[in-house]
C-alpha cells in the first residue's frame, strides 16, 4: 500500500518504536487509547490521546505490546445520527484479540501472531471436485465418544485425527464452518434464556470465537484461541481438507438503535450505519443494523478482514452471509457493479480464495439469485426448492389428487447447472447446490414433517418458514410403520443423490448423511443442546445411509462427465463441458410433452466429458418420479456398448442385482427411483 493510501495499517501494529494504533472515524472530535492494568481490566492504567490526520486518528505507544488490553474512548457531536459517549469502552473493530472482564464487559488486546505453519500449504482443491460439508464448530464434535471430554466441541476436537478419519471416509472435500467470528447472543435472546447458538451476530471481524476453543486455550494468555484455530487449520490441510468461514459482514451485534454500543455506533455511528436523517436504521438485514457498502471505511473493513483470514490464518474460503447487502451503494440499492463486489474478486491478495454468496437479503430488490459478477459461487435456492417439490411435494399432489403438479422438464435443467440462472460465461460452478441447509429441515425431518415445530424457540411456532416443500408420507413425525419409514429413507436417499449427481458445487449439512433429526424444528438458531449436536449413536439404517452418501461422493469424484467446469454450446465441443442428451423412457429424445407433462416424469440423461485434464468418461442417469412402476428402454447411442450400474436409489446396497445392461434393453425400475450408470 502507498504511504498516502488513508486506510494503512488500521488497527495496532508493533512497531520497534512501539505500539502503533489507527481508528478511523469521519465525525469524531477526540480519541482516547485506554490501556487497562493487567490485573484489573476495568481500571484504566494510562490514557494516550490520538492525533488526527484527515479522517485516521492514530498515536504510537510503548505501553502497546503483545498481551496489552485496551479500548477506545471516543467523543463527538450531538445529532440523531450521532451515538458518541467518552464515559464508553469501545473495542477497536480491528482488534485481533478480544476478552471478557469478571462483569461481562468486552475488551480488545494486542494479538501474539507467532506461529509455525510447518510448511504446510492450502489444498487447493478445483471447484468442480469441490463438495461442501456445511457443520458448526461446536456441534460437529460435542458428543463424539472417541475424543476426549476436553476436546469435544472444539477447535482442537475438529481437527482430532477421529473426526478427520471421518470426514475423509465421508469423501467431503471442504468443511464450510458456520460463523467463528467473535460473536455474542441478542439481548432478546439473552432475557428468554437462550442463546445465539449459529453466531450470525458478530462482535468483531478479526477473531476466532474464544467459547469454541478448549479451556486449555481459553486460559493459556495472549494468542491461544489463535493457536488453536490455527493448528486446526494446520491439521486440516495436512488431511487435504479445505475450510471455508460462514461470514456476516452485513450487520453487527449492536442491533438496533437502543441496541448495545461496543464499537462502531461509539465511534462514528452516522458513516458505519445506514441510517435516516431522524437517525432511524435502515435496516436491509432483518437484524437491527446494516452496515454502509456505499463508503470506503467499510469496503476497505471486509477486505482486510478477509485478507487476515485468508492469509495469515491461511482460510481457503468465505460464504458470505447475506450478500446482497454488501451489493447495495447509493439509496441502498443492490448492484451487480458494486466496487466491493468485485474488489473482493480482484484482491491480488486474495486469488485462489473461493468467495460464495448467499445472494439475498430482506430489503427491497433482495433477492439476487444469479446477478453477481463472474468469478462468484452463489447459494441457488431455486435447485434447493425444485429438488424438494419434485421429490416431495409433487409426490403428495400425486397421492392426493391423482396427478403431480409439473413434468420433469425443470428437475433436468437445475441437475445440467441451473443454466438459465446463470449466465454462459460463469457456467455451472457458479451453482452451490443444496437440499438443506442450516436453516430449515435437516433432510431426515423434510420426508417426516409437513410443518414446523419450533415451540421451544420461545416465540409461538412464529418463527422459521412455514414454506418447507416437505413431506411426511402420511403420518407427522416419528413412525414405527415400516413402510413409511422405508418409503422416507428412500426419498432421502432421491435427495441426496440428486444433490450429489448435479452438475455444480454440492454442499451437504453435517448430519444428513446419517439422518439426522431436529424434530421438526426448522429454525434451531437458539439451542445449544443435543437438537442441534451431532450424534454419534447410531442404529443400522443410518450406517446404511453413511454408506449410500459415501458411494456417491465417490461416484462423483470418478466420473467428471458429472461435474462439468463450463456450460456447452450447441454444436460446439467446449473443454470442460458436458455433452447432454436427453432421452425418454422408451430411450427416444424427449418430446414436449414428456418434458412437462406430469403423467411422464422419467427421464434418462446420457453426459459425455469434453476431457482437458481427465480421462472421457461419460454416465447415464436415469430419474423417475411417479409412485408407480416403470419400464425403461436403455438409450442407444454412438459409441455408447453396454451400461453399468454404479447406483440405484431403490435400495441401500446394489451387491447382488445385476450390473451389466445394453443399448435397447428394457429395465424395470421402482417407483421413485434413480439409477446411475457408466456409459461404455
Amino acid at each position: 500500500m502507498s504511504p498516502a493510501d488513508p486506510f494503512r495499517s488500521l488497527g495496532v501494529h508493533l512497531t520497534s518504536r512501539g505500539g502503533e494504533i489507527r481508528v478511523w472515524s469521519a465525525n469524531a472530535t477526540s480519541i482516547e487509547l485506554c490501556i487497562f492494568d493487567a490485573d484489573d481490566l476495568s481500571w484504566v492504567a494510562k490514557r494516550v490521546p490520538l492525533t488526527r490526520d484527515g479522517d485516521v486518528w492514530h498515536a504510537t505507544t510503548r505501553s502497546l505490546a503483545a498481551g496489552t488490553w485496551y479500548a477506545l474512548s471516543v467523543d463527538g457531536p450531538d445529532g440523531p445520527t450521532h451515538d458518541f459517549d467518552p464515559d464508553r469502552y469501545l473495542l477497536d473493530p480491528y482488534a485481533r484479540g478480544l476478552a471478557r472482564t469478571r462483569d461481562g464487559a468486552w475488551r480488545g488486546y494486542v494479538q501474539d501472531d507467532a506461529f509455525d505453519w510447518g510448511g504446510v500449504g492450502k489444498p487447493n482443491t478445483p471447484l468442480d471436485h469441490t463438495v461442501i460439508y456445511e457443520a458448526h464448530a461446536k456441534g460437529l464434535t460435542k458428543l463424539n465418544p472417541a475424543l476426549p471430554e476436553e476436546l469435544r466441541g472444539t477447535y482442537a476436537g475438529l481437527a482430532h485425527p477421529s473426526t478427520i478419519e471421518y470426514l475423509k471416509e465421508l469423501g467431503v472435500t471442504a468443511v464450510e464452518l458456520l460463523p467463528v467470528h467473535q460473536f455474542v447472543s441478542e439481548q432478546r435472546l439473552a432475557k428468554m434464556g437462550l442463546v445465539n447458538y449459529w453466531g450470525y451476530n458478530t462482535l468483531n471481524f478479526f477473531t476466532p470465537h474464544g467459547a469454541y476453543a478448549t479451556r486449555d486455550a481459553q486460559f493459556g494468555g495472549t494468542g491461544a484461541v489463535l493457536r488453536e484455530f490455527k493448528g486446526m487449520v494446520k491439521l486440516l490441510h495436512e488431511a487435504g481438507l479445505e475450510v471455508i468461514l460462514d461470514v456476516v459482514y452485513n450487520h453487527t451485534a449492536e442491533e438496533g438503535r437502543g441496541g448495545p454500543t461496543s464499537s462502531f455506533r461509539g465511534i462514528d455511528n452516522a458513516s458505519y450505519y445506514r441510517q435516516q436523517a431522524d437517525g432511524s436504521y435502515i435496516d436491509t438485514t432483518g437484524c437491527g443494523n446494516t452496515l454502509d457498502y456505499e463508503l470506503e471505511v467499510t469496503q476497505r473493513l471486509v477486505l482486510d478482514s478477509l485478507r487476515y483470514w485468508a492469509n495469515e490464518v491461511q482460510i481457503d474460503g468465505f460464504r458470505f452471509d447475506l450478500a446482497a447487502t454488501l451489493g447495495r451503494g447509493a439509496g441502498a440499492e443492490f448492484s451487480t457493479d458494486h466496487p466491493l463486489l468485485h474488489a473482493i474478486l480482484e484482491d491480488p491478495a486474495l486469488q485462489g480464495v473461493k468467495m460464495i454468496a448467499e445472494p439475498w437479503d430482506v430489503g427491497m430488490g433482495g433477492w439476487q439469485v444469479g446477478n453477481f459478477p463472474r468469478g462468484w459461487s452463489e447459494w441457488n435456492d431455486g435447485y434447493r426448492d425444485r429438488m424438494r417439490n419434485f421429490w416431495l411435494r409433487d409426490i403428495a399432489r400425486a397421492r392426493e389428487t391423482g396427478s403431480a403438479s409439473e413434468g420433469i422438464g425443470s428437475l433436468a435443467r437445475r441437475l445440467a447447472g441451473s443454466n438459465h440462472v446463470f449466465s454462459l460465461e460463469r457456467g455451472p460452478l457458479a451453482s452451490i447446490n443444496f437440499i438443506t441447509a442450516h436453516d430449515g429441515f435437516t433432510a431426515a425431518d423434510l420426508v417426516a414433517y409437513d410443518k414446523k415445530h419450533n415451540l421451544g424457540n420461545g416465540e409461538n411456532n412464529r418463527d422459521g418458514t412455514s414454506d418447507n416443500k416437505s413431506y411426511n408420507h402420511g403420518v407427522e413425525g416419528p413412525t414405527s410403520d415400516e413402510t413409511i419409514q422405508a418409503t422416507r429413507r428412500k426419498a432421502v436417499r432421491n435427495l441426496l443423490g440428486t444433490l450429489l449427481l448435479s452438475a455444480g458445487i454440492p454442499m451437504l449439512t453435517a448430519g444428513d448423511e446419517f439422518g439426522r433429526t431436529q424434530r421438526g424444528n426448522n429454525n434451531a438458531y437458539c439451542h445449544d443442546s443435543e437438537l442441534t449436536w451431532l450424534s454419534w449413536d447410531r442404529n443400522e439404517w443410518q450406517q446404511d445411509l453413511f454408506e449410500v452418501v459415501q458411494t456417491l461422493i465417490r461416484l462423483r469424484r470418478e466420473n467428471p462427465a458429472l461435474r462439468p467446469v463450463r456450460f456447452g454450446r450447441w454444436g460446439e465441443t467446449t473443454p470442460s463441458a458436458s455433452q447432454m442428451d436427453w432421452y425418454n423412457k422408451e430411450g427416444q429424445a424427449m418430446s414436449l410433452e414428456d418434458w412437462d407433462s406430469p403423467e411422464e416424469r422419467t427421464l434418462q440423461y446420457l453426459a459425455a466429458s469434453t476431457p482437458e485434464f481427465e480421462e472421457f468418461n461419460r454416465i447415464l442417469l436415469v430419474v423417475h418420479g411417479l409412485e408407480t412402476d416403470v419400464t425403461v428402454t436403455l438409450p442407444a447411442h454412438e459409441g455408447v456398448e453396454r451400461y453399468t450400474l454404479l447406483w440405484d436409489s431403490g435400495h441401500d446396497d446394489i451387491t447382488g442385482i445385476e450390473g451389466v445392461h445394453h443399448p435397447g434393453e428394457e429395465l424395470a425400475m421402482a417407483p421413485t427411483s434413480m439409477l446411475l450408470f457408466r456409459a461404455d
